[in-house]
């Protein structure tokens, strides 16, 4: 160890390195180890190819999403442009991603796709830069470039890249009078020696070593791999290792709907530790994952269903549990979380009834403690082959089931998010006939006119510095948050909307770039209105828009919407699309005999007859 800095210290001769710890290679380890439990494949990381066509056809689509390094919007939208085939691709997008050499991406991408020609200073380059398409992409062909062209020694490459990446001048004029005589004596042209050493004095500020990107770019196409063939697993793996991040949870378990894994909420009959995939290919989430459960008692429970099976009913573990560790806390977490609905008898509300006897929960608590009682006293007996003294389970309380936003704000509340459904599924309907756009496609915007559908989460209204009131407000849909900004006008405008938490309301507006006061740029969302989602419905439905197959209409479908019509009697046409997809034919009727209203009985009716079949026409 030494306390002096390492540019001393290397002149005598020490080596400093740096050593990194990532959780992608817990992510890996965790995704390969549920890979083994589900199909019994045991996958060791340094096997995995580095030409799965799976994995490239990800990149490809940019559907980076949980992929180390490789997960920034504007690097997936660079990956679709480059439609990357090979390894080298992926460790030159890694090196070239960063501030300065970002813009040279354009060019090796069109170089790539045959769309620019590729050049080079001098013929005798090519050897050095073919793989990056006669660009300069990293340290190493700086250092290989000296030694072919001057005829540098290793050592001298080695301590021009080191002048160059610490812009130390003495040590590059030096360099520079001994690189331009060893290309002279090399029979290379003067002028565009001097032109090469003044692209390499630019470039070297930002220069990456290819060794660092070769490394980053293969622990990308691990993590590319197995979620291009395990994604179930691989998002297991994610959210395993990211418990702690309520918004990182959100955003993989978005994603992992996105790609039609069904998400599963806790159950004590199925759900382990850590967040896990069960054999029908669903993520189950994990126990210790809730508010107020330890891991503990999580890995007692875990413990206790691997020994003696399945818990039969909530009377059944209270007695089996350690109720030391596996405390009232736990039991209200898991209730609210839905962890004892696979006990089919109790619905959520009744764990939480006080009967002037305590909860239910707390009389479930008293009974698994006495049990263990009576079973201690006995086997402590002279009589120790005696049964334990039968006592009766606690009565289950009679009351009114949760509402669905009770069930879905207690869900919330004990694991960050909404696991059987969502607050906005009501607006549901509105929002795919009316809305344009979601928060996830905000940042890819450029410019375009959206109109989104969410649910108020958070809001402030303040004075700046200036004393000019300004608006904050985080709106959240099915696909994540957004955090909005309003300023002047369009502050005074909306903060009587914005200040009502869990208001369901649709923004329109440009997600613009401008620039700052700084002379900056900056991106900023101009909102234009708000609508409230309660009335979008009755305010923006000019029409009811049909769609459906041949093979679908039957007498029974026919005599199910002309009941629904009669009786939401009023104004708007109701148009059907017949479409045949084998054949590509399709025809567009309306109803002569119809017209009705889009009343909450008409959409509530319709949702459940066509499903996703049908939308309110503007």
């Amino acid at each position: 160890m030494t306390q002096v800095d390492n540019s001393c210290v290397e002149s005598a001769g020490l080596l400093k390195m740096d050593f990194l710890g990532l959780r992608t290679l817990s992510i890996i380890k965790e995704a390969i180890k549920l890979i083994r439990d589900r199909f019994d494949i045991d996958i060791k990381p340094d096997d995995i190819p580095l030409d799965d066509p799976k994995t490239f056809e990800l990149f490809q689509r940019g559907e980076t999403n949980g992929i180390f390094q490789f997960e920034s919007a504007g690097m997936q939208k660079h990956l679709k442009a480059l439609k990357p085939t090979v390894f080298e691709d992926l460790i030159a997008m890694n090196a070239l991603y960063r501030p300065g050499p970002m813009q040279y991406i354009p060019n090796y991408t069109k170089r790539k796709n045959g769309e620019e020609a590729i050049t080079y200073d001098l013929p005798i380059m090519e050897e050095i830069l073919k793989e990056t398409y006669g660009i300069t992409v990293y340290q190493e062909q700086v250092m290989l470039l000296s030694q072919l062209m001057a005829g540098f020694t290793k050592g001298q490459a080695d301590s021009l890249r080191k002048a160059m990446g610490k812009k130390n001048i003495a040590d590059m004029e030096k360099m520079y009078t001994k690189f331009i005589e060893g290309c002279a004596a090399n029979g290379l042209d003067t002028k565009i020696v001097e032109k090469v050493w003044k692209d390499w004095a630019a470039f070297a500020e930002y220069a990456f070593n290819k060794s660092h990107a070769t490394c980053y770019a293969y622990l990308a196409n691990q993590t590319a791999y197995l979620k291009a063939n395990y994604p179930a697993e691989f998002i297991a793996a994610l959210l395993t290792n990211n418990m702690s991040n309520i918004d990182q949870i959100n955003f993989f378990l978005t994603e992992a709907r996105r790609l039609g894994i069904k998400i599963l909420g806790p159950d004590v009959n199925e759900s382990n530790v850590k967040f896990s995939v069960n054999k029908d290919g669903a993520i189950r989430f994990a126990l210790s994952a809730l508010k107020g459960v330890g891991e503990a008692a999580v890995e007692e429970l875990i413990k206790e269903r691997k020994a003696n099976g399945e818990f039969k009913s909530v009377f059944d573990l209270a007695q089996r549990v350690n109720l030391r560790s596996f405390n009232k806390k736990a039991f209200e977490s898991i209730a609210y979380g839905g962890g004892f609905d696979c006990f089919t008898d109790i619905h959520r509300a009744q764990y939480f009834k006080d009967d002037g006897e305590g909860t239910f929960i707390e009389r479930c608590i008293k009974f698994g403690n006495k049990m263990n009682e009576s079973s201690a006293n006995t086997g402590a007996s002279l009589f120790g082959d005696m049964a334990p003294v039968a006592l009766a389970v606690p009565k289950v309380p009679d009351v009114e089931p949760f509402s669905l936003l009770e069930k879905l704000n207690h869900e919330l509340d004990v694991t960050g998010i909404y696991m059987t459904g969502h607050p906005l599924d009501r607006y549901k309907k509105e929002i795919q006939s009316f809305c344009n756009a979601t928060l996830a496609d905000i940042p890819e915007s450029n410019g375009k006119d959206m109109l989104i559908g969410g649910m108020i989460q958070k809001s402030m209204i303040a004075l700046s510095k200036q004393g000019k009131k300004y608006g904050r407000f985080t709106l959240q849909d099915y696909n994540g948050t957004f955090e909005f900004m309003l300023f002047g006008e369009t502050c005074l405008r909306f903060e009587h909307l914005i200040k009502n938490i869990g208001l369901p309301i649709a923004i329109r507006g440009k997600y613009t770039t401008k620039k700052g006061w700084n002379g900056e740029e900056r991106t900023e969302f101009e909102m234009s209105e708000i609508h409230l989602l309660d009335e979008m419905r009755d305010k923006m439905t000019k029409s009811i828009k049909i769609q459906l197959a041949p093979e679908r209409i039957d007498q029974f479908l026919i005599d199910s919407l002309e009941d629904i019509f009669k009786k939401n009697a009023g104004t708007l046409t109701v148009n059907f699309t017949i479409k045949n997809e084998e054949d590509k034919l399709s025809a567009n009727v309306y109803s002569n005999k119809y017209r009705v209203n889009a009343t909450e009985d008409l959409v509530t009716r319709l949702n459940v007859e066509l499903g996703e079949d049908y939308v309110l026409g503007k």
